[in-house]
């Protein structure tokens, strides 16, 4: 069952695939991929040609999501209860 994010419409996420972690347009290429790929040094170019069935506006999906992602703000349980 591939569930399309509300925001990101090619981040996919199913369950049965990629242990669920988010993936780019229901392809076997996680984001979490993508991002390590970037950080180790491979431009966006490099990616595009090493995997042909990638697109430009998916690097720069999975970069949004990433970043949307790092902005969630985490409260820890005590903090809930009492707060």
């Amino acid at each position: 069952m591939k569930i399309t994010h509300y925001r990101f419409d090619r981040i996919t996420f199913d369950p049965e695939k990629c242990f669920g972690k988010p993936r780019i347009r229901g392809l076997r290429m996680p984001v979490a991929s993508i991002l390590s790929y970037l950080s180790s040094g491979m431009t966006i170019d490099d990616l595009l040609k090493e995997w042909p069935e990638l697109e430009r506006e998916d690097i720069y999906q999975a970069l949004s999501y990433a970043a949307c992602s790092a902005e969630e703000r985490v409260i820890p349980l005590n903090e809930a209860v009492s707060g």
